[in-house]
């Protein structure tokens, strides 16, 4: 009996544990397995709706175009061409033509240009920090034709200067026919060239945005107010300017920063000073809440250093000529991922600044931007037995895939 006790008990106990795994392996299998939550969406609400013939909202850094309306039709920018005008001149001044103490000599043609004023007298001088602040603040058309003529010699060969910087800054829908904006058939912008040239006033020359957000301009002992309303309103926003003519209606070309973010909007054709105003800041406001940019590479990084073939180095320092930023929907920064396409087989020479490839930037499974890669350094030819020597390492590694 014991025997066969023990017998049974020894093939019971398998038995027993088999049922008992059938009951666990049953029961677990009524339990779900958990489920991966899904991660909460960045909901983004339509753009507002904006009361004007043309409008766009850009961010300043990245230049993405986070809402648009008929931003490339071709209207009638009044004194919004007065960007231009300015743009000018901040750029001589960066490359030293001009002073901002320099004398300007009005002439009786600029002292009698109508619609607003600096109020500058004939035969006086005048100096260009003077005129540069009349155009922006005052709106100034004789300070305006004041510098076209300093400039260029007269406002007809100014505005052909002003559009073929038009053409080399990619200002598709714009011709200029004066330096002031007044009417003129042949004059027309668009909300999104006025974007543009306003990313290149920011960008291009830092040291004279201030001028923008100045409230209030004194000459001739005549203080005048700037006409961008939101400088009162909004602490944020710093420029740029205003433009009103009866065909144009009322415009605004404004900018923002809020934290490390800078927004420019454009708003062309609204039917009020108060109206270009209150839509401006339904843009700001609207893009500032569900969009942010961040700063992905600085001008000079080295994102990558690859091998060049027949130089004095084996290796090339490759990066970005200017800062890349990415603007994207809020708390999606996660998704962004970035892939280097490097030019196979480089070789020596290679001159500072080439181009060696591209950066492409992801957003999940879409493509929010692309930057070509550079040379960081120049790299000379080597010697004949470097590049002789070069020569048969890259025949045996291409013919090998790389492994040697």
């Amino acid at each position: 009996m014991r025997v066969l006790f023990s017998r049974f008990r020894s093939r019971l106990l398998p038995l027993t544990l088999f049922g008992l795994l059938l009951v666990v392996s049953h029961a677990l299998a009524q339990v779900p397995s958990p489920q991966p939550q899904p991660q909460p969406q960045t909901m983004i609400p339509a753009p507002p709706q904006i009361a004007a013939k043309s409008w766009i909202l850009m961010d300043a850094d990245s230049g993405r175009v986070l809402v648009e309306h008929n931003a490339d039709e071709r209207l009638p920018p009044a004194s919004l061409t007065k960007l231009m005008t300015a743009y000018l001149v901040e750029r001589e001044l960066d490359r030293g033509n001009i002073g901002l103490d320099d004398r300007v000599r009005i002439s009786e043609n600029a002292w009698r240009t109508g619609g607003s004023k600096m109020f500058i007298e004939v035969n006086t001088e005048v100096a260009i920090r003077d005129l540069l602040y009349g155009i922006i603040i005052a709106s100034g058309n004789d300070a305006s034709v004041a510098v076209a003529e300093h400039l260029a010699g007269g406002e007809a060969p100014f505005a052909d200067l002003m559009n073929q910087h038009a053409t080399r800054l990619g200002l598709h829908n714009t011709n200029f026919a004066n330096a002031t904006g007044l009417p003129h058939p042949e004059q027309y912008s668009s909300a999104r060239d006025m974007a543009l040239l306003s990313q290149y006033i920011i960008n291009d020359y830092p040291e004279h945005y201030a001028v923008y957000a100045e409230k209030y301009f004194t000459y001739n002992d005549i203080r005048q107010p700037n006409r961008n309303r939101l400088l009162w309103r909004d602490p944020t926003v710093d420029g740029l300017k205003t433009g009103w003519t009866t065909e144009a209606g009322y415009g605004l070309v404004a900018s923002a920063k809020r934290d490390d973010m800078r927004l420019i909007s454009v708003v062309m054709g609204t039917s009020s000073e108060e109206s270009r105003a209150q839509e401006t800041q339904k843009l700001l406001s609207y893009g500032f809440r569900y969009y942010e940019t961040l700063a992905l590479y600085e001008q000079g990084a080295v994102l990558n250093t690859p091998r060049i073939w027949g130089g004095e180095k084996n290796e090339l320092r490759v990066g970005v000529d200017r800062n890349v930023a990415m603007t994207l929907p809020r708390a999606r920064n996660q998704e962004l991922s970035a892939r280097l396409d490097i030019r196979q087989d480089l070789t020596a020479p290679i001159s500072l600044g080439d181009r060696v490839g591209t950066l492409e930037v992801r957003l999940g499974d879409e493509i929010v931007g692309e930057q070509p890669l550079v040379a960081l350094e120049a790299i000379e030819e080597g010697g004949l037995f470097k590049r002789l020597f070069d020569q048969v390492r890259r025949f045996f590694a291409n013919l090998l895939g790389g492994w040697f």
